[in-house]
């Protein structure tokens, strides 16, 4: 069987469900999980940032069938879900609302979403 390639698919649950073609990179997803502490990743456009993000969202929520046959699957302790909170800025509309504005928004959406209330209405300064 011919796989499709992932051409413009970010998704790493979509392009695994789908039977696409996937290299497994788990085995540096795996250590970038367990060794250091912080990390900025810095990488031209269309680089893979984006799935490796949608990745490692799968990994930490525990979607354990996602990772079946790859490296991750028997080494990942597969009962702990980590809640996620994933924003991205190049959907979150700061073009049209502005930056401050639309940060706003997108965590009051993840606030509502984890059923968080916040102390404070906004993310700036406090006057």
């Amino acid at each position: 069987m011919i796989q499709k390639y992932p051409v413009g698919i970010q998704d790493f649950g979509e392009i695994r469900n789908n039977g696409y073609l996937y290299v497994d990179k788990t085995q540096f997803v795996y250590a970038l999980t367990t060794q250091g502490k912080y990390y900025f990743l810095s990488r031209p456009q269309r680089f893979g940032k984006s799935l490796l993000i949608s990745t490692l969202e799968c990994l930490f929520l525990a979607k354990k069938e996602l990772f079946k046959g790859l490296f991750i699957e028997d080494k990942w302790d597969w009962a702990q879900i980590y809640p996620i909170i994933r924003i991205s800025f190049s959907n979150i509309g700061h073009k049209y609302l502005g930056l401050e504005t639309a940060i706003d928004r997108r965590l009051e959406e993840i606030a509502r979403t984890y059923e968080i209330t916040f102390s404070t209405q906004t993310i700036g300064h406090p006057s």
